[in-house]
């Protein structure tokens, strides 16, 4: 369970950097450069998510159960899950789901990590889920109380770049519930 919690330290501390200590960031910024510090802050959230991976893994094989959901909220959880993909391709490709929703990428990591809260009641569980859950919360508050950045360069906003997040993450959610997700995490999403 220590290699989990040193995990999420690491990566949720890395992705914190920002909201917690801003002015020590841009110092280090400047310190290292922007190359730098991408290098530094890619190293620790690279390292901090191989310790989630292995110390989640290490924490499954004793479990300890803080409850046992309901059979029905798995069916509840894979309908929560369903915007999960677009949102997160959304995140990348400019179009009116990333204007409208604002950060799909955190309404993602929220919707992802709260329903899986719903099925899962293993230590574990409530902290990988509740702390990635209350992160993205956090974050979000965050981000809606910083100065309004720029507009960042690149592809113009498009209902073409909506239909490809919305397909093509309905598409790897279907992998997700048809093999992914068992090959990958050892649980069938949908039993």
């Amino acid at each position: 369970m220590l290699t989990l919690v040193v995990g999420l330290a690491l990566f949720l501390g890395a992705h914190s950097i920002r909201i917690v200590a801003p002015g020590w960031r841009d110092r280090m910024v400047a310190r290292l450069g922007a190359g730098g510090w991408k290098a530094v802050y890619s190293i620790v959230s690279i390292a901090g998510f191989l310790l989630i991976i292995y110390g989640y893994a290490q924490a499954r094989l004793e479990p300890v159960v803080l409850y046992v959901p309901p059979v029905g909220l798995r069916h509840l959880t894979a309908l929560l899950m369903v915007p999960v993909f677009p949102l997160l391709l959304a995140a990348y490709l400019p179009g009116r789901i990333q204007s409208t929703v604002k950060h799909p990428m955190l309404a993602a990591t929220k919707l992802w990590a709260f329903s899986h809260l719903l099925a899962n009641g293993m230590l574990a569980d409530l902290l990988l889920f509740g702390g990635l859950l209350a992160w993205a919360v956090f974050d979000r508050i965050s981000v809606g109380k910083r100065p309004a950045a720029a507009p960042a360069r690149g592809p113009a906003p498009s209902l073409r770049n909506d239909v490809i997040a919305v397909v093509a993450g309905l598409v790897i959610y279907v992998v997700f519930v048809k093999w992914a997700h068992l090959h990958l995490f050892g649980v069938p999403p949908i039993s």
